[in-house]
């Protein structure tokens, strides 16, 4: 595997992290800014995001090659 492409998931894979429980270290901020918001509102706002990274993470792991277009055109 490329390193290149690695890195990339690596990266996506901590994004996920950041925004699922029981760490979601993104979406304990949000709640810190709204403070009348409920937590769990909070995280069912951001489950839809949470959806669109998965799907973005199968499709680079799926498909390297779209991963790797811009690094081949400029080498």
């Amino acid at each position: 595997f490329d390193p290149v492409w690695f890195g990339v998931i690596v990266v996506m894979v901590v994004e996920l992290g950041l925004i699922t429980p029981p760490i979601g270290m993104n979406v304990f901020v949000i709640n810190a800014m709204a403070r009348d918001v409920p937590m769990m509102e909070t995280f069912k706002g951001a489950m839809p995001f949470f959806a669109a990274e998965v799907v973005r993470v199968v499709l680079l792991i799926a498909f390297p090659a779209i991963v790797l277009f811009l690094p081949n055109a400029l080498s």
